[in-house]
Parts: structure tokens; C-alpha cells; sequence
């Protein structure tokens, strides 16, 4: 296919794609520029393109892996527009509450399981949970890294059958 009947066929297909970018976009200048670069990837990549492929299937492709690309690149920006004319929205501080009381109720009841472990259990654990390594709590406790792993391990299952009850 030459390189004007392929840009045809393109052309041809551009109504096409339009609406098919209002399934992805609610706002027409995004619709269009989706399209837009869309048609530029598809001319780019025209060498890509095998004669026995669908060139519509190809396009829309091309379309929603584009969208897909910029969707994740703006979840990563996140940036906030704030078209206040004082920045307000900017300016505000945000509030967030960590230390909130249920989670505190869950944090002691499991505190009291943890401490309700036989000792051999409880320190591999304790010091697990903590950030130390199992080569360090082997060092420590003059165990064999096994065994630390395996009390480690028991802990877990001695605590998970604590809090099913």
C-alpha cells in the first residue's frame, strides 16, 4: 500500500475514531487531540503496519494504549490546577487524622496477642517487626537462621489464630 492510500484510509477512518474517543474522554479537545495523536503515531509507525492487519483495529489500538499512556503519566503528575484568584485551593493545608481511635483499639488488641506469645515466639517477632533482618536476629539470639525464620512463622500463625478467635 502506498504511503497516499494508507493516509487516505487513515482520513477516511477520522470520523471514526472521534467517536470512539468519547468512550475514554468526556471533554471534545482532549477528544481531539487523543485523535490527533493518534493519526501522527499511526503515520509515524506506518512501517508497522502489515497489509493483512486491520487498519481500523490497528488505529484504535494505537488509540487506547495512548490514552492508557497518558492516563497513567497524569495519574503520576497529579498536579492540581487551582483557578482561584487568590490560590486558595493551594494554600489550604491539608488535614489528615492518623491517629484515629479505632485504629488505636485494633493496635492494642493485637499489641496483647503479640504479647500473649510464649517468649521463644515472641522475640524472633517482636524484633522481626521492628525492621531487624533474620541474619540479625539469628546473630542476636545465637539461633540458626532456620529457626528464626520457622519462629517467626508460628508467630504469625499463633496470632492469626488469636484474632479469629
Amino acid at each position: 500500500m502506498s504511503t497516499q492510500e494508507f493516509t487516505s484510509q487513515i482520513s477516511a477512518l477520522r470520523p471514526t475514531l472521534r467517536l470512539f474517543t468519547q468512550r475514554f474522554t468526556r471533554n471534545r479537545e482532549e477528544s481531539q487531540d487523543l485523535v490527533q495523536d493518534t493519526l501522527m503515531k499511526a503515520l509515524m509507525y506506518r512501517t508497522k503496519f502489515r497489509e493483512d492487519t486491520n487498519l481500523k483495529g490497528w488505529l484504535f489500538t494505537i488509540m487506547r494504549n495512548t490514552y492508557i499512556n497518558n492516563y497513567r503519566r497524569n495519574q503520576r503528575a497529579r498536579t492540581i490546577k487551582d483557578d482561584t484568584r487568590d490560590l486558595h485551593y493551594l494554600n489550604v493545608a491539608e488535614v489528615h487524622t492518623f491517629n484515629k481511635p479505632e485504629s488505636n483499639l485494633e493496635f492494642n488488641e493485637m499489641w496483647k496477642h503479640i504479647e500473649s506469645l510464649r517468649e521463644e515466639l515472641r522475640t524472633p517477632f517482636k524484633m522481626y517487626t521492628t525492621g531487624y533482618k533474620y541474619n540479625e536476629i539469628a546473630d542476636q539470639l545465637d539461633l540458626p537462621l532456620g529457626t528464626v525464620k520457622n519462629r517467626i512463622f508460628h508467630a504469625r500463625k499463633e496470632i492469626q489464630k488469636l484474632i479469629m478467635g
